[in-house]
């Protein structure tokens, strides 16, 4: 990351080994917070669902994969993902996807 870049941090409730990869949304949680829903087809095991979501997000947004990273949450349905970019532009690309 170059020197005036920063990031965006992004909650996610994740639903594995779906039918589709798709973004459905918001939703929020049991504690009220309020995360982005996605599905994917990959299966929950050896970070394969966590991977899919990264590329997912990434394709959505038109940015690199290599940006998007899954910072917290790797064995939980609840995950925090950080997108490095210009946060500005990053949180107009992100309410574009709901």
């Amino acid at each position: 990351m170059k020197p005036g870049d920063g990031a965006v941090d992004l909650g996610v409730r994740l639903t594995p080994a779906s039918s589709l990869d798709a973004i459905d949304g918001l939703v929020a949680d049991a504690a009220g917070v309020v995360r982005l829903k996605a599905r994917v087809r990959a299966v929950a095991e050896n970070n394969k669902a966590n991977r899919a979501l990264e590329k997912l997000i990434a394709k959505r947004l038109k940015i690199a994969k290599s940006t998007v990273t899954v910072v917290s949450g790797e064995t939980s349905r609840s995950k925090t993902l950080r997108i490095d970019g210009d946060p500005d532009d990053l949180v107009a690309a992100i309410k574009s996807l709901v």
